[in-house]
């Protein structure tokens, strides 16, 4: 078998005297969508920006993507190469936030090439046709020209999809990304990760969806207070989690 394409193992993060996580530990195979789930105030949102290299991980380790960000406990000073090794992270990983966070006085097209324009410095030829195909993957096509104040909050969270995808990413992680819209909207946005997941992209998602994560994850992390206490697959949590707390949370979406 080939490695996992993330690895976590043993990760602390705590804000003074909080303690967030508490040596989270789990692996993700190629091609696999992994929801977290949990209640709010867990850990979720706090883990996934310390894969992206948001927030600096206290100790542990974290592999992603053929990148390593690792710390000790204890050590006060980060390694000199820390950064550069967080930023060629951020250039193999998408996010998408609960917010679209798009440039409100640029076009959708505008949107989606200025990071491979500016960070990968691609020839603007390029990164327009890139960027074209990104939207027609998210069902926007027609949209290029548009300006964010002219979609919808469900075209908008596309939009923001597409401007990760448009930096070829190896994984994609969502936080939250349906928790600011409509539930009207919410089944076009997740029926877009759904697509990714066919065409095989991996896929790290923090969700209050349960639906979603049952009917389209590979499997499912459970979290409560800072450390993961179930990982099973999508029908094993929902018809026989193992530990208590987990039935607790579930069954008031059961």
């Amino acid at each position: 078998m080939s490695e996992p394409i993330v690895e976590v193992s043993n990760l602390r993060k705590s804000y003074g005297d909080v303690t967030v996580l508490k040596g989270v530990g789990f692996s993700v195979e190629q091609g696999d969508l992994v929801s977290i789930i949990g209640p709010s105030g867990c850990g979720k949102s706090t883990l996934l920006r310390c894969l992206n290299a948001l927030e600096t991980l206290d100790s542990g380790t974290i592999r992603m993507a053929g990148v390593t960000l690792e710390r000790s406990e204890g050590e006060r000073r980060l390694d000199p190469r820390f950064h550069d090794f967080a930023h060629e992270l951020r250039q193999r990983v998408g996010m998408v936030f609960q917010q679209f966070n798009l440039f409100p006085n640029k076009t959708i097209l505008e949107n989606v090439t200025l990071a491979p324009l500016v960070v990968n410095k691609e020839p603007r030829e390029v990164a327009e046709e890139n960027a074209l195909r990104q939207l027609e993957k998210v069902g926007l096509a027609g949209f290029a020209k548009r300006y964010p104040a002219q979609l919808s909050g469900g075209q908008q969270q596309r939009a923001a999809i597409a401007r990760a995808l448009a930096m070829n990413p190896k994984v994609m992680l969502y936080d939250e990304p349906t928790s600011a819209l409509d539930p009207m909207l919410v089944d076009e946005v997740l029926s877009v990760m759904k697509a990714l997941d066919a065409e095989g992209m991996t896929q790290i998602v923090v969700t209050h969806e349960i639906r979603f994560a049952r009917d389209a994850s590979d499997y499912i992390i459970y979290m409560e207070q800072g450390e993961i206490v179930e990982i099973s697959d999508e029908d094993e949590i929902f018809t026989s989690p193992k530990d208590e707390r987990t039935r607790r949370f579930l069954h008031r979406f059961i």
